[in-house]
């Protein structure tokens, strides 16, 4: 029986925000295979331009996410920028950062970064595929030294882990897990179900059952009208419904990945189709989803403008 569609409070798990005059953002320009066209994206992205893909929605709060600040330069610029921005109450509230786990002063950018309070975490990429097409980076990334190195440290400044990643790299980020049960990590953009045979969607379910085999992994639902190209209802039901029936309604959070997801729905779109399809969930339970995960898993009810959230 239907409970009726949330109109509660929500936080926007995932978001990026950028400024393309500063010229930190090299991938804008060049562009990323994986991607695709990615001319819709080159133009500045500020809280002014986010907060009006929002009109209407019942924003509460928002995470940026790290946007690939030129990785030539120190991460922590991106942190900078973020907080000199200040953002409306909420919006950006809270931070995921890039840290560089694996390399050569790791350690000092994290402690810069743990400084900064709005930072909730870091954010790596580790997205090897087979096919060089939608192949990011290397693999193994995960089970290497340095990176389990730069992992172990994130606990001491309290800080979380997420990840970009494929399928392919569901044992690497289930072993992690079981080594470091208390480091939280989340999964960005529901482990990214870009392959979309049988086999695909067999390795993506696999995945998923592995990883919410850990109780400290949870999953972001964000740019889910990104991966069946059907983007019917029904479609968009199959990847929401994926993560929520492995990781359940305590371990699974709303995101938008704007304004990246322009490519494929509006904001307001992907609000309602995930509501429409939550729907049969109990109210605390939908209210979890949108909002409630969030606000525990990044600390909202602590400092950095949390506004009502």
């Amino acid at each position: 029986m239907s409970n009726g569609i949330y109109a509660g409070p929500i936080i926007d798990a995932h978001h990026h925000l950028w400024d393309l005059a500063m010229g930190r953002h090299r991938w804008l320009a060049e562009g990323i295979p994986a991607l695709g066209d990615i001319g819709y994206l080159r133009h500045s992205y500020l809280p002014a331009d986010y907060l009006r893909d929002a009109a209407g929605v019942n924003l509460a709060g928002s995470v940026h996410v790290e946007a690939v600040w030129d990785r030539a330069r120190d991460p922590v610029e991106e942190t900078e920028w973020l907080d000199a921005l200040a953002p409306p109450a909420g919006i950006a509230a809270r931070c995921v950062a890039f840290a560089d786990l694996a390399t050569t002063g790791m350690e000092r950018r994290l402690e810069a970064q743990a400084a900064h309070p709005r930072v909730a975490g870091v954010r790596e990429t580790i997205r090897w595929h087979p096919d060089p097409a939608k192949r990011w980076t290397a693999a193994g990334i995960v089970d290497s030294t340095g990176f389990r190195a730069g992992a172990a440290r994130l606990g001491q400044h309290g800080l979380l882990l997420e990840l970009l990643m494929n399928p392919y790299q569901a044992d690497e980020v289930t072993r992690l897990a079981q080594d470091m049960p208390d480091l939280p990590i989340l999964v960005n953009h529901c482990g990214t179900p870009n392959d979309r045979d049988a086999a695909g969607i067999a390795r993506w379910h696999a995945g998923l059952a592995s990883m919410a085999a850990c109780p400290n992994i949870a999953i972001k639902v964000s740019n889910f009208g990104a991966y069946d190209p059907d983007r019917s209802l029904p479609a968009l039901r199959r990847t929401v419904m994926g993560c929520i029936d492995a990781f359940g309604t305590g371990r699974a959070l709303f995101g938008t990945d704007y304004p990246v997801a322009r490519r494929n729905m509006t904001y307001g779109a992907m609000v309602t189709a995930f509501a429409e399809i939550i729907r049969d969930f109990s109210p605390a339970e939908q209210r979890a989803l949108f909002h409630d995960n969030a606000q525990r898993m990044y600390g909202f009810a602590r400092g950095a403008g949390s506004g009502s959230a």
